[in-house]
């Protein structure tokens, strides 16, 4: 092991020693414990003094940031040391915490902490790579149904879809990140999935790793928790496309969002594809750092409108066709005018439709349909989102539309805000805290507040009830 040191296997111990304690003196004990604590010593052959790290993320890290350093500290403890190489051994021992749960393989715990739970409410959590990997085929985890070819195009989601058929079939990155947003049940996650499947069967050797923003949390605190972050690191960042779903989850969560930063900007470096969706654009994600914002908005950002009636119709169509329904047209024109509020929505009716008629026996008409759907067709009817109330009302008391997040509370202001709470409280089936939310980050305790306030004004003052009760009706029609 020693060869051409001319000096006893215990001195090459001992200047390691020295040289580590150098490291860390360099580095701090935080970046040492890291990063550089598991070095081991190696081989020394014909000048070249060999040192060994688990990973190959490590290796590259060390070799970035600390390589010069390493062979100037070697050189220093003995002239013969010509050239230092960073090796990796995966077989190295670690050191396993106390209470810690059995080590498994890296592939191996990377698919079992991220199986799949329910892929709405998690993005899918589905990791999934090439055949050099060994995690796993990540088209055992996707959903049949969510294909480029049973997404309905239509103008409101055109760009989104043509984005997103461009990052599935390029061999090379062509933005970077791809950021999708639009709300609920529009078809965020579709593409997501559609985007996976794509390149698992055009290039199934590239590593893909899909999952949820909230899934990437827990495995970081899981990370943090037993001391395993240098594999949370590898597994997030020697992948070729990094797929999260619902980023919006993390704000506010300043560690998280300082992992995922690091993780996307080592992508980046590597030239490796990002996708990611949520709810809004990366400029209205609350509770977002402004570094992060502005790295999620530097690629495309493709956002999906709300549906039109002809997209509506379409879906439907399409939907009837996969399952081998038969739809009258007039049913299907009816739901696309009535139910608008997403697409989920529209294709949940019709399965309920089509279960009604299998299993009752009666035929599929627009009488049985207003039937099976009257909960669902009387929501939709006075459905109104807060962003309309809160204009409306604006309107309406002749102030800004930033007031109804300011933080004045003279009376022309607060009295207007109180009343768009209100009726964000009568006619949306939002909750106190999300409509506080949405009028500057308020408690629901205002919220409270402001409904029970404007009940008294109404019951006292004729003409404020009369002013209330005109916007209500106008927001309902």
């Amino acid at each position: 092991m020693a060869e051409q040191w001319g000096q006893s296997d215990g001195t090459l111990t001992e200047q390691w020693t020295r040289v580590r304690a150098r490291l860390r003196n360099d580095a701090g004990e935080a970046a040492f414990n890291s990063w550089l604590k598991p070095l081991t010593l190696g081989d020394f052959n014909g000048g070249r003094l060999r040192v060994a790290v688990p990973t190959r993320f490590m290796r590259d890290w060390i070799d970035q940031n600390y390589g010069e350093r390493l062979f100037e500290l070697w050189a220093g403890e003995n002239d013969a040391v010509k050239s230092v190489e960073i090796i990796v051994e995966p077989s190295q021992t670690v050191i396993q915490p106390a209470g810690a749960p059995p080590r498994q393989p890296l592939a191996q715990r990377i698919e079992s902490e991220a199986a799949p739970q329910d892929s709405e409410a998690t993005g899918g959590a589905v990791p999934g790579a090439g055949a050099e990997s060994g995690i796993g085929d990540v088209r055992a985890f996707l959903d049949e149904r969510f294909k480029f070819g049973h997404f309905v195009v239509g103008r409101s989601n055109e760009l989104a879809h043509a984005a997103a058929r461009r990052v599935g079939e390029s061999k090379t990155v062509p933005f970077n990140p791809l950021f999708l947003y639009g709300g609920v049940g529009l078809g965020k996650t579709h593409l997501m999935h559609a985007i996976a499947w794509h390149i698992a069967e055009r290039e199934p050797r590239r590593r893909v790793l899909y999952m949820s923003a909230e899934k990437f949390m827990y495995q970081f605190i899981r990370a943090l928790r037993y001391r395993t972050i240098m594999d949370f690191k590898e597994q997030f960042r020697s992948v070729d496309v990094l797929m999260i779903d619902d980023i919006q989850f993390i704000a506010g969560k300043d560690s998280t969002q300082e992992e995922f930063f690091h993780t996307f900007n080592a992508l980046v470096d590597q030239n490796r594809q990002i996708i990611v969706s949520a709810d809004k654009s990366p400029s209205d994600l609350e509770g977002m750092e402004e570094r992060l914002k502005s790295r999620l908005g530097c690629g495309l950002v493709a956002d999906i409108h709300p549906t039109d009636y002809e997209l509506r119709l379409g879906v439907l169509q399409a939907k009837a066709e996969q399952i081998g329904a038969e739809i009258p047209d007039k049913v299907m024109e009816f739901l696309s005018h009535k139910i608008t509020s997403n697409i989920r929505e529209l294709e949940g009716a019709l399965n309920r439709i089509v279960a009604h008629a299998t299993l009752v026996g009666r035929p599929v008409t627009l009488e049985t349909t207003q039937d099976v759907l009257h909960d669902l067709l009387r929501a939709n009817d006075r459905r109104v989102t807060i962003e309309e109330i809160q204009k409306r009302v604006a309107e309406h008391f002749n102030i800004r539309l930033a007031d109804m997040h300011s933080a004045r509370r003279a009376r022309a202001v607060a009295r207007p805000r109180q009343v768009a709470m209100y009726l964000a409280k009568q006619l949306t089936s939002r909750s106190l805290p999300e409509i506080g939310r949405k009028f500057g980050g308020r408690d629901h305790t205002t919220v409270m507040h402001a409904v029970r306030k404007v009940e008294e004004l109404r019951s006292a003052d004729a003409g404020f009830n009369e002013d209330v009760e005109l916007l209500r009706r106008m927001l309902e029609i």
